[in-house]
């Protein structure tokens, strides 16, 4: 039985009317193919299923090849996350970033869901960028947060101040997870830098995507 992967991405579209959002596709694109590689079978789902919106910037230097063409077409029909998605059936959980991620990974009860299931029935829950905002929201049985006492990354406020879009988010990510209680490692802008805690991934920017993959790989 070859080891089944949950990929949750964002269904989110804009920032606000003058900037579109969705999927940073690099970061769903370089996992998804490392994962194939391996063998392993991949369910795409996001908060509200179907096409999953991608951000026009990050395909400025698509390349249309075997790779990019198999996961662009994955992203076509998600498949809705509800309660009939569960952690049983799956070895490892990951989150892709984009900023649309920021929009409806943190509130969404079901995001908090799948991500506590995981984390306490000792599975890998990894993320990468902005990713990383599907742990803002989860909350242990006993009402702390997830990320107390972890160490993690993200897309750091920094890295939001350098695209300039630190004012459109809704928080700052880094912060946030500071706020959190978390433990955050932050490297250079730009540099690939994951870290690992226990089964929790967590990866700073697109620059981290394959890392943070095969930091899953290994675990697995």
């Amino acid at each position: 039985m070859s080891k089944q992967i949950l990929m949750l991405v964002t269904s989110h579209d804009e920032i606000d009317q003058d900037h579109a959002t969705g999927l940073w596709f690099e970061e769903f694109a370089v996992p998804f193919g490392l994962f194939q590689q391996q063998g392993y079978a991949i369910t795409v789902a996001s908060p509200k299923g179907g096409a999953t919106p991608i951000d026009q910037r990050s395909l400025e230097d698509y390349q249309a090849t075997a790779e990019n063409e198999a996961a662009r077409s994955a992203l076509k029909d998600a498949r809705k996350l509800d309660a009939t998605i569960s952690a049983d059936d799956y070895a490892a959980l990951f989150f892709p970033g984009g900023h649309g991620t920021m929009f409806d990974l943190p509130d969404n009860p079901q995001v908090q869901r799948i991500v506590v299931e995981f984390f306490e029935n000792d599975k890998v829950v990894a993320s990468v960028c902005h990713g990383p905002a599907c742990l803002v929201g989860a909350m242990l049985a006993d009402g702390s947060a997830l990320v107390k006492g972890r160490k993690v990354t993200a897309f750091t406020d920094s890295e939001e101040r350098a695209v300039e879009l630190d004012q459109l988010m809704p928080f700052l990510l880094q912060t946030r997870l500071r706020e959190l209680g978390a433990e955050f490692v932050e490297a250079d802008d730009w540099a690939d830098n994951v870290v690992v805690d226990g089964k929790l991934i967590t990866g700073q920017n697109p620059q981290s995507s394959g890392s943070a993959a095969q930091a899953v790989i290994k675990l697995l």
